[in-house]
């Protein structure tokens, strides 16, 4: 049953890049007016750069958690079989 799942996994992944990039547009629209810069923007500070990483990296894994687990739980809805770990493991 868990193999079931894989395609949606991956439908569900090109999801989460889409929403994690209009997301992290919104949210760096509201820090600054102008695009978010690129590591080798010759012009843009340190701050503004790492700023823009650390906002874009927190938004791309917010949001594909936030997909992957309602997909999983989803899946297990309709299933009754949970597509991944049942506790995590220890360490």
């Amino acid at each position: 049953m868990k193999l079931i799942y894989k395609p949606f996994a991956v439908v569900l992944g090109l999801l989460a890049g889409f929403l994690g990039r209009k997301l992290f547009d919104r949210l760096w629209g509201l820090v600054d007016d102008q695009e978010p810069p690129k590591p080798n923007t010759q012009r843009a500070t340190w701050p503004k750069v790492l700023g823009a990483a650390a906002l874009e990296g927190l938004t791309f894994r917010l949001t594909r958690a936030a997909v992957e687990r309602a997909g999983a739980s989803g899946f297990h809805s309709l299933t009754g079989t949970w597509p991944g770990e049942r506790e995590p493991e220890p360490e």
